[in-house]
């Protein structure tokens, strides 16, 4: 993954999305920090850098997958932004290959695979009640490998909610993704419902934490 990207990412986490302060949770817990990565995700240089950074670890570790998905809200803009990351990859790569043809170069000497397109579906908190009734937008196919990302993971709520919406569509899951994990007891319970498929979090809270102190330091 290029380090520019990922440093990038976490500093405007650090700057858009950290706030110290008196918290209380979703969960009812009470905090001194508070991360908002929506803030982060939506916006235009985040959301860019959000995809690629999730498109990059998709590519290192399950790049087998089909498509990646997870609870609205928190993982729309993850899940969008990915999955328009691997069509801009695919893009790349074939404008590359067209460049080597016009050059004359040879072309079948690049070792790349051909970046594959990662679809994207979204996991409501309840079932619609009209319409087709489905509790899974977008992307939908039994049997499929996908990846489950989410923002935040704090006790693995949200995420777990997604893993089991996707088994019971049918899907496997090879893998689930969180930009920034609290620490605070969700690894543990993510990994539980992963059967052994890889839990990875891009930062930790400690570490959005310390680069919004820099940051403070600086001004």
């Amino acid at each position: 993954m290029p380090t520019d990207n990922k440093t990038a990412l976490l500093n405007l986490i650090a700057t858009l999305s950290f706030k110290l302060g008196d918290f209380t949770l979703a969960s009812g817990k009470k905090s001194d920090y508070y991360i908002d990565c929506r803030i982060t995700t939506l916006h235009a240089e985040g959301g860019r850098l959000s995809g690629l950074v999730f498109y990059d670890l998709i590519r290192e570790h399950t790049p087998h997958v089909e498509a990646v998905g997870g609870l609205t809200m928190g993982a729309d803009p993850l899940v969008s932004n990915t999955a328009s990351a691997s069509a801009w990859a695919l893009t790349d790569h074939h404008e590359i290959l067209e460049l080597s043809r016009e050059l004359d170069l040879d072309h079948e000497s690049h070792t790349e695979p051909v970046p594959a397109l990662i679809h994207g579906f979204l996991v409501r908190k309840a079932e619609k009640t009209h319409g087709t009734g489905r509790k899974i937008e977008g992307f939908l196919k039994p049997g499929a490998q996908v990846v489950i990302v989410d923002d935040v993971c704090t006790t693995g709520g949200s995420t777990i909610t997604a893993i089991e919406a996707a088994r019971e569509a049918g899907m496997h899951v090879a893998g689930v993704l969180c930009l920034v994990d609290r620490e605070q007891g969700g690894r543990a319970a993510i990994e539980a419902a992963c059967n052994g498929a890889p839990f990875i979090a891009v930062f930790t809270a400690a570490e959005v934490r310390a680069a919004h102190l820099a940051q403070q330091k600086k001004k």
